[in-house]
């Protein structure tokens, strides 16, 4: 018998898209949402190596093989909502690596259901290996 997991965070085939022409320019990508100054609560973008992930930034997933990570407190305020990223048209106040293309990644959101509640997987703590 198999346990059917449920992901915290998925992505838009046009943001996988925007993903894949990242990582051809930059190599190896991560994301981090802080909901601190600049674009809020919206995800960057980064070259693995570029943000350093702190002891208490939580790990949600991947998305197209890039680690999605999110401050604590975030994390405490977005822990029941499962999160999609998308992108838009626009230019954000990021320093995301998107952002000179005219887009900006975006989150979209929307509240696990109780069984989808049941099959969350335990998130991961940024000193946890």
């Amino acid at each position: 018998m198999t346990t059917q997991t449920t992901s915290r965070v998925d992505v838009t085939p046009a943001a996988a898209n925007v993903i894949d022409n990242l990582k051809v320019q930059h190599g190896p990508l991560m994301f981090h949402q802080s909901g601190g100054c600049c674009d809020g609560s919206s995800p960057m973008c980064y070259a693995v190596g570029d943000f350093i992930i702190g002891s208490t930034d939580v790990w949600l997933g991947t998305i197209v093989d890039c680690d999605f990570w999110m401050s604590e407190d975030q994390f405490e305020y977005w822990r029941h909502t499962h999160l999609t990223v998308d992108v838009t048209p626009g230019r954000g106040a990021s320093f995301s690596l998107e952002i000179p293309l005219g887009i900006r990644f975006l989150i979209r959101s929307r509240l696990f259901s109780e069984d989808e509640m049941n099959h969350l997987p335990p998130v991961r703590v940024g000193g946890d290996s």
